[in-house]
C-alpha cells in the first residue's frame, strides 16, 4: 500500500511539472527570433533584387502583370491560404521546381516575369536573389506579410480537395 502512495504521489508531482511546460507548448509561437546577421542578410538581399509593396503588388495581381506567381512557403503554409493564382514552390526546391512551371524542357524564356511571395518578405528575398543567381532577370519580390494582406481584405484561396 505505501509503494502505491509513493508511486502515486510521484507521478502526481511529475504530471504537475509537466504540465506547465504543455500549457506553454500548446500557445502561438512567439516570432522567430534570429541573430541579427539573419535580419542584415536578408535586408542586404532586398537591396539587390526588385521588391513591390503590398498594394502595388495587389493592383497587379488584379491586372494580371505578375507573370508567374510562385508562393515560397512551405507546403503546409500554402494549404492555410494562398494568393489567387500563386504555385506553391518551397524556398529549399524553387531552384529544382521551378523549371516545369516556366515551360522546361522546351526553351525557357529566362525574361520573363516571375513574381514571389512568402509570410513575411524574408524567404521570397532569397528566393529572389537566388534565381536572378540562375539568370533569370525579370523576378520580383513581394515585400508583403500575409497578415497584413488579410487584415487589407486582400484574399487567400484554399487548395483545392482532389478527390
Amino acid at each position: 500500500m505505501n509503494a502505491r502512495r509513493t508511486l502515486l504521489a510521484t507521478l502526481l508531482v511529475c504530471t504537475g511539472l509537466a504540465l506547465p511546460g504543455f500549457a506553454l507548448a500548446q500557445k502561438a509561437p512567439a516570432a522567430p527570433n534570429y541573430p541579427p546577421i539573419v535580419g542584415k542578410h536578408v535586408a542586404d538581399t532586398k537591396k539587390q533584387i526588385k521588391t513591390i509593396k503590398m498594394d502595388e503588388f495587389y493592383a497587379q495581381l488584379q491586372k494580371k502583370e505578375l507573370g508567374t506567381l510562385i508562393d515560397v512557403r512551405e507546403a503546409d503554409e500554402y494549404a492555410d491560404g494562398f494568393i489567387p493564382g500563386a504555385v506553391n514552390i518551397p524556398r529549399g526546391l524553387l531552384e529544382f521546381k521551378i523549371w516545369k512551371q516556366l515551360g522546361f524542357p522546351n526553351a525557357v524564356d529566362m525574361n520573363q516575369r516571375i513574381t514571389l511571395y512568402c509570410m513575411t518578405g524574408g524567404r521570397c528575398a532569397l528566393s529572389a536573389k537566388a534565381l536572378q543567381d540562375l539568370g533569370f532577370t525579370n523576378v520580383v519580390g513581394g515585400d508583403l506579410k500575409i497578415e497584413e494582406w488579410t487584415k487589407a481584405g486582400y484574399p487567400l484561396v484554399k487548395p483545392s480537395a482532389k478527390g
